[in-house]
């Protein structure tokens, strides 16, 4: 199966992109391919406990089961005024 990783703010700097096309397994999760791409970008690691994700634009847990074709998006907090 082929999704869309949508990544912004401090994701996007770390990967150099805002979006990136991933292969994943049949029956993976959100949690999969945030450690495929963990597993890439080691300094993405850090940000698994804080950060937000959806699947074609709703908010999702990182236990969701993901199909073909899907957009996943990873976002981190939030800070400011």
């Amino acid at each position: 199966m082929r999704v869309t990783v949508r990544l912004f703010a401090r994701l996007r700097d770390i990967t150099g992109a805002s979006e990136l096309a991933r292969d994943v397994a049949p029956g993976a999760t959100i949690g999969d391919v945030w450690r495929q791409l963990a597993g890439e970008f080691p300094e993405l690691a850090s940000y698994e406990r804080s950060l937000s994700s959806a699947i074609n634009a709703d908010y999702a847990r990182m236990d969701q089961v993901i199909g073909d074709g899907d957009e996943i998006a990873f976002l981190p907090p939030v800070s400011g005024g």
